[in-house]
């Protein structure tokens, strides 16, 4: 499978917010065949996690508005699965020195699905079976998925 990082077919810039306030990065999603491959450059994430893992979700909220990204709402979840089962359920991003790298594939979503909706980091890491959606702590960055 041959993969031009160049030309995702969505992106979603995040930026922190008062908690997280030099977190920045960009998130990437490239339609294939068996699913999407999702790819996140983070920097700045708080040095305060002790753990090192932050919970990454796609959420089903179309606005990364609100103090504490309210708008962003719950987990993109349309077959309302449990938690870990969303379709926004995504691996958390381990943070060294404040940076992280991730790649993933998932055939949970299609990137047409995700248009327009956000993705959010949160404070801690999710522990994959508390509901409804891993108590991975605040919402402390965010980004709209945009067509690229």
């Amino acid at each position: 499978m041959r993969i031009d990082f160049n030309r995702p077919d969505a992106v979603a810039h995040v930026k922190g917010g008062e908690d997280a306030p030099r977190l920045s990065g960009e998130i990437q999603f490239i339609q294939k065949r068996d699913g999407v491959l999702v790819v996140a450059r983070v920097s700045g994430l708080p040095r305060s996690n002790r753990s090192g893992f932050f919970g990454f979700h796609i959420h089903e909220g179309k606005s990364c508005r609100g103090e504490d990204f309210s708008a962003t709402g719950d987990h993109y979840n349309p077959a309302e699965r449990r938690h870990p089962k969303h379709a926004g359920d995504l691996p958390p991003l381990l943070s060294c020195g404040g940076d992280a790298y991730m790649a993933v594939m998932t055939n949970r979503f299609c990137v047409r699905d995700i248009i327009g909706r956000t993705v959010v980091i949160h404070s801690d890491s999710d522990d994959f079976h508390t509901q409804p959606s891993g108590d991975a702590g605040e919402k402390i960055a965010c980004g709209v998925i945009r067509r690229a």
